[in-house]
């Protein structure tokens, strides 16, 4: 388990960035925290310290958005909006794990029962002024 303090959003894309080297091809990494805890942003940071050099805005009303890196494509799942886990079948969310792409979850709780066990599972929560984020890897996290 790996515990860090953010201060601001500039910290949060700094720690995507340096966390983009525990993503790989066929990695399921959850993100959980409340509305605005900067879930997308450490989002926007792993994309971006991956090589994406798309427009990365949030997937809260797509649910889902599917972006080229240097390195394997990323599947970046919002599932604020879901109305029931089973809805990631329409979305085609067990063809995403293909084993060539990575995919970020947020709101994965949404999609429990539905959902296999991730690799990894990134928890942002408040610390004081900042913010606090846990990251845990391994079988199920």
């Amino acid at each position: 388990m790996f515990k860090h303090s953010v201060p601001d959003e500039l910290s949060m894309l700094e720690l995507g960035r340096s966390l983009c080297g525990a993503i790989n091809p066929g990695s399921l990494v959850y993100f959980s925290g409340n509305l605005g805890m900067g879930k997308t942003t450490l989002i926007r940071g792993i994309l971006t310290g991956l090589g994406c050099r798309q427009n990365i805005p949030s997937p809260t009303y797509t649910l889902v958005e599917t972006y080229e890196t240097e390195r394997f494509p990323i599947n970046h799942l919002d599932l604020y909006r879901l109305e029931s886990p089973e809805e990631l079948e329409v979305l085609g969310f067990r063809d995403m794990l293909d084993g060539w792409s990575a995919c970020l979850v947020e709101w994965a709780e949404r999609g429990e029962g539905f959902l296999p066990p991730p690799s990894v599972r990134v928890n942002i929560s408040t610390s004081g002024t900042g913010r606090k984020v846990i990251i845990e890897h391994g079988a199920g996290a």
